[in-house]
């Protein structure tokens, strides 16, 4: 068994490029998975090159993993700057759309499951709200602390939500023209300043509706029957991902079969995991990852 890795540039707008990340064994063509990062982040957090992460776990056990590096993040280039003027609404209506179509492309298929860390989930059913075809598709999602609004009140959320990313991160956005984040160590990556400030709108707990052009996401949803959703919360994402704020996303996330489970040691799990580490910590390979297997089985693509 050889895990191996490949990149693929997509040209878009504006002299833009898309990276995607290809993570399969050659001798296995098994289902197709893929992969949204979260705010402040880039596809990194779901591998490394030397094999290590959820990624390379599911190309172990024969799954095609594409991972994407949303505009301006990760590999995609150029970098996000005081010029970036795109924020989710592109994220939403032309980079996600562009990486399905690529993998198509390049498999024949679309991808039969969809997995997402963070704010990456909001982005996928932002998608099926926008690009309900994609809905038949897709076998079955997994989402690691995703959440569209903060609900919790808990003392780490008003430090990182109400103090960092509603009142400084604005501040520091229009001063440089972009949210340098990973500069000040909040994050992996950077954010445009619209892109944080659309994500701050709907983290404040407004309405499900695109500041573009005023689509309301909940209203699409809530006539869909989305795939079949395992949400995985952690003992220690106080601040970010709490078990009532994933509750609230997966009440205005339509109709289909949904469930939440929460992982740290008061749950039979090995490790007590936080928003981070819930995809990185090595304990996760026999826990939620173990989890996430059965659930892409319990739905299978024949």
């Amino acid at each position: 068994m050889a895990i191996s890795q490949q990149s693929i540039i997509i040209n878009v707008a504006d002299q833009q490029t898309l990276h995607l990340r290809r993570i399969s064994d050659e001798d296995q063509q098994g289902p197709i998975v893929f992969f949204m990062h979260g705010a402040i982040e880039n596809g990194k957090i779901f591998y490394t090159h030397s094999n290590k992460g959820l990624a390379p776990f599911l190309a172990e056990h024969g799954y095609r993993c594409y991972v994407a590096d949303l505009r301006g993040r990760g590999d995609s280039k150029p970098i996000i700057s005081s010029e970036s003027e795109y924020g989710q609404t592109e994220s939403i209506l032309e980079d996600i759309p562009a990486f399905i179509k690529q993998i198509e492309l390049i498999e024949g298929k679309k991808p039969d499951y969809w997995l997402a860390h963070s704010w990456g989930g909001v982005l996928m059913n932002s998608a099926f709200a926008r690009f309900p075809e994609y809905i038949n598709d897709v076998k079955a999602c997994v989402y690691f602390g995703s959440k569209r609004s903060l609900f919790n009140n808990h003392p780490q959320k008003l430090l990182q939500a109400n103090l960092i990313w509603y009142f400084m991160a604005p501040l520091l956005a229009k001063k440089h023209g972009y949210l340098n984040a990973k500069g000040y160590k909040w994050g992996s990556d950077n954010e445009t300043q619209k892109s944080h400030y659309q994500s701050m709108q709907w983290a404040k707990k407004k309405p499900w509706i695109d500041s573009d052009d005023n689509f309301d996401y909940a209203k699409a949803l809530n006539n869909l029957h989305l795939p079949p959703t395992l949400h995985i919360a952690a003992v220690k994402d106080k601040a970010l991902a709490q078990p009532i704020d994933i509750q609230k996303f997966m009440d205005e996330s339509g109709q289909g079969i949904q469930q939440m489970r929460i992982y740290g040691r008061k749950h039979g799990h090995n490790f007590d995991y936080d928003h981070i580490n819930m995809l990185t910590h090595p304990s996760a390979r026999d826990d939620q990852f173990k989890d996430l297997l059965n659930w892409f089985k319990a739905h299978p693509i024949n």
